[in-house]
């Protein structure tokens, strides 16, 4: 009974996410008619496979990838305000991009130039900051000194970060703010490719531990007893989430709280924490969440867009509060 009750959340949430898909493709600056997504029109195939559904589709693997990566966070710490950001990761890619827009001239020419040069700037940023995070969790034991060391890295990158801003001209450092805003709509079919290979391997680690995941759950002492290598399950997280969480940060710029919200509603919604379940789920329900904050970052007026990390904020704090609120309730009665 219960896996006919899953099967039938998971059909009506990919029935749900091909909808808002839809309307995401359709609904923009300019709306277009529900015919021009099979229309033979040279502007309605213009607008829709060269800008709206790359956007789209970028959309679904970063609300996808983010997503996940929150819920393995949440596993690893056991803490449910957890995030994909907590080990630095976002802070990191932020230190590599001020660095590119900031500190321009101490890098090549031909990188400053190339379309690339953000991306990998972003990238080499979150990677470094990871790669001192799983230098330090060889020698740490508990995942709770393990967070707190992610995010004094990240305070480190943000301190370095604001000494950039401080020092850098004006036309520099509002590329970088708008960068900081997050955006879907710089991914083309180029960007893309490397996006979505660099985001499977991280979701194939993801998958290929889950039963691992399962019994982190009980707690590490249980999953010790169960044959478990806690040190090996914890290294491949850290670098799953630096694949899913570091990728779509260089691609997209830092988008909050969709990681640290979708975890909360897809186990509410399912009823259960098995990761065989809750992988799948939050990969759907956390990119039909961002669509949804992609729809709703596009104004009818003057063709007006808001930035897509200040709507995710907005959707996914109340959500938040709201769980820590139902969480509360439930403990008092």
């Amino acid at each position: 009974m219960k896996s006919i009750k899953n099967g039938l959340l998971f059909g009506g949430l990919i029935v749900l996410m091909g909808v808002v898909l839809v309307c995401d493709i359709i609904f923009g600056s300019v709306r277009l008619p529900l015919e021009a997504l099979w229309s033979d029109d040279i502007l309605y195939r213009e607008i829709i496979y060269n800008f709206r559904l790359p956007k789209a589709l970028t959309a679904v693997i970063t609300g996808a990838a983010i997503s996940v990566a929150g819920l393995i966070m949440q596993t690893l710490f056991r803490n449910p305000l957890a995030g994909p950001y907590v080990l630095g990761v976002s802070s990191g890619a932020s230190l590599g991009v001020a660095v590119y827009l900031l500190a321009g001239g101490l890098l090549p020419v031909a990188l400053t130039q190339s379309g690339w040069g953000l991306v990998i700037a972003a990238i080499t940023g979150a990677v470094l900051v990871l790669l001192l995070v799983l230098a330090v969790s060889l020698h740490v034991r508990q995942a709770v000194s393990l967070l707190i060391v992610g995010i004094m890295f990240g305070q480190i990158a943000g301190s370095l970060v604001t000494i950039l801003q401080n020092s850098s001209n004006p036309d520099s450092l509002k590329l970088f703010v708008v960068w900081t805003f997050g955006s879907l709509s710089a991914v083309g079919w180029n960007y893309m490719q490397v996006m979505l290979l660099l985001i499977t391997v991280g979701l194939t680690i993801v998958f290929a531990i889950q039963k691992s995941l399962n019994g982190l759950l009980l707690g590490e002492n249980y999953a010790q007893g169960l044959g478990i290598n806690i040190t090996r399950t914890r290294f491949l997280i850290i670098v799953a989430v630096a694949l899913l969480a570091g990728t779509t940060t260089a691609f997209t710029g830092p988008i909050a709280f969709i990681g640290m919200a979708v975890p909360h509603l897809v186990r509410g919604l399912f009823r259960t924490s098995d990761h065989s379940i809750t992988i799948p789920g939050t990969m759907l329900c956390g990119a039909i969440l961002l669509l949804l904050c992609d729809l709703a970052t596009q104004l009818p007026a003057d063709g007006y867009t808001l930035p897509i990390n200040a709507i995710s904020a907005l959707v996914g704090a109340p959500i938040i509060i709201w769980i820590i609120l139902k969480n509360k309730r439930t403990i008092e009665n």
